[in-house]
């Protein structure tokens, strides 16, 4: 990106901290007896990013992060970095869900984003699967469900996350802010863009 133009690793601290704050305004710590525990999927690209850097900020709001990293982005230097700041916090990283999830208080799904398109592949079908379950904590999704297109919706077949009210709401008012920022910012890619951003 050009100067005086947002690099992505500010893009991604700045979308991580969005994050934060909305679970945090959504799970306020008051509510809880003991320190509040978040579980955050994170997929392989940038809004996998996201969840990285969320997870870091909550630790340092006073929650307890958790985070679940199947498919770790191994070729950019940035991942890395972030990935070792947790480690120094000693929030753990791990490869699979766990078997039981109620000890969360809600998850964060950074899996896929805006440009995510076609069908969840292994082993995201499986972990889509079930956060989708009845029983599961509530979800909050970063920029739109994983599983779904981000002009069509959720899709016909195939596992997609459905986050339901209240949560959905706060989540999709952050989204929405950030992506307007975004867009104006960063001039972000036209394919990527909803019909009516295409103006922006």
């Amino acid at each position: 990106m050009t100067s005086p133009g947002f690099s992505v690793d500010q893009l991604m601290e700045l979308a991580g901290l969005s994050v934060a704050c909305a679970v945090a305004t959504a799970f306020p710590r008051e509510k809880y007896e003991a320190r509040p525990s978040v579980l955050l999927v994170c997929g392989p690209g940038n809004n996998g990013g996201d969840g990285l850097v969320a997870a870091r900020h909550l630790y340092h709001f006073g929650y307890e992060a958790h985070v679940i990293y199947p498919k770790p982005n191994v070729k950019e230097q940035l991942f890395a970095n972030l990935r070792t700041q947790l480690e120094q916090l000693s929030v753990p990283v791990e490869a699979a869900l766990p078997d039981s999830l109620d000890r969360y208080c809600a998850v964060v799904d950074a899996i896929f984003g805006f440009s995510f398109s076609g069908a969840v592949r292994a082993p995201f079908d499986d972990i889509i699967r079930r956060l989708s379950s009845s029983g599961s904590p509530p979800v909050l999704s970063v920029d739109i469900p994983s599983g779904w297109d981000v002009e069509k919706g959720p899709p016909t077949e195939g596992p997609a996350l459905q986050p339901g009210p209240p949560v959905a709401a706060n989540c999709w008012l952050s989204a929405l802010c950030l992506w307007f920022c975004w867009a104006a910012l960063s001039r972000v890619n036209k394919r990527c863009r909803p019909p009516w951003l295409k103006g922006y």
